[in-house]
């Protein structure tokens, strides 16, 4: 009877979810209006050249997205460092740091010659590192099940919102994504309980990002702020590396607070 309960509450909730997601789609498509590809996106203010590198900061500060990428995905599969205990939720972090990693290869790509041939190669990986990180979070706040569904989805349409956004010339569902861990996660956190300790983290990983994302915007006022030592796009990239490291502590400090019931009956 109590698991019976239990399954229809988790019916609801996945409903809500993807109610909501439907939702917020719908009154992103509708309301805002359309944002292209447009040159003025790729002019960066720190264009300098060293060592025969074009914008070489906004290339080798991309360098920790490859560093804490690769050591967090081999110690996600190694499961001696991280305490991650379902197996969805290995699929979502693995990834995860494997998509921190592509973003070095992509933005680095991408900062070499800015156009709008390159910037889908710099846009792609950071959508799959938002995906995955959205289903982790659902993994270990709602259940197994619906965080793995939300991965395959999140995922396709990763792939399908950067096709949208070449083919049609409309970045709105690129720049949503940007949205996910500073806006959802932090809203989610007061509506599902934490399934481990230290979930602070994830607060400060939000925190990060919006900070992250404000620098970017200031790029060029940050830029003449420093008297022409770093731009706001160079500080953008190391802050977004260090969310990675936050939610690399939180792996490796967490412990489990309680096991719901839900998620016995989740594992095969």
């Amino acid at each position: 009877m109590v698991w019976v309960v239990k399954h229809q509450l988790m019916r609801g909730k996945r409903t809500w979810i993807w109610g909501g997601a439907l939702l917020c789609w719908l009154c992103l498509m509708l309301v805002t209006p359309q944002i292209p590809l447009s040159p003025k996106h790729h002019p960066f203010a720190d264009m300098r050249n060293f060592l025969g590198v074009p914008n070489t900061l906004n290339v080798i500060t991309n360098f920790p997205f490859l560093v804490v990428g690769v050591l967090g995905f081999v110690l996600c599969l190694q499961g001696n460092v991280f305490n991650i205990i379902l197996r969805g939720e290995v699929w979502g972090w693995a990834l995860f740091y494997a998509g921190t990693a592509g973003v070095a290869f992509g933005s680095a790509y991408y900062h070499l010659k800015p156009d709008d041939n390159r910037v889908m190669w710099d846009t792609l990986p950071m959508m799959i590192v938002y995906s995955s990180l959205f289903s982790s979070f659902i993994v270990e706040r709602v259940g197994e099940r619906i965080g793995l569904s939300s991965l395959f989805a999140l995922i396709s349409f990763a792939f399908l919102s950067t096709a949208y956004g070449r083919l049609y010339n409309d970045l709105r569902l690129c720049m949503a994504f940007q949205l996910i861990p500073s806006v959802a996660i932090p809203g989610m956190m007061y509506v599902f309980r934490p399934k481990y300790t230290h979930s602070r983290y994830w607060l400060f990983a939000a925190g990060v990002h919006i900070l992250a994302k404000f620098e970017g915007v200031a790029d060029r006022k940050i830029y003449r702020v420093n008297r022409y030592i770093i731009s706001g796009h160079s500080l953008e990239h190391l802050c977004l590396a260090m969310v990675t490291v936050l939610l690399s502590i939180m792996l490796m400090y967490r412990n489990m607070k309680f096991q719901r019931l839900g998620d016995y009956k989740e594992r095969p």
